[in-house]
């Protein structure tokens, strides 16, 4: 979870300067890219903690 809240705070770091600063407009694409990446994280995370078996 400590990644996933690492990428976000990147992601609005990085699509606040792409936005605002003139020219900067691979930073916001970067920003989305970026957060693709931990949305994706998150979910195969996610799936991979529903598929496992409890151990008897």
């Amino acid at each position: 979870m400590v990644i996933f809240l690492v990428l976000l705070g990147s992601v609005i770091a990085l699509v606040i300067i792409g936005a605002v600063v003139d020219g900067m407009l691979y930073l916001l694409s970067t920003g989305v890219l970026l957060l693709v990446a931990a949305v994706l994280y998150l979910l195969v995370r996610s799936v991979s903690r529903s598929r496992r078996r409890p151990v008897h």
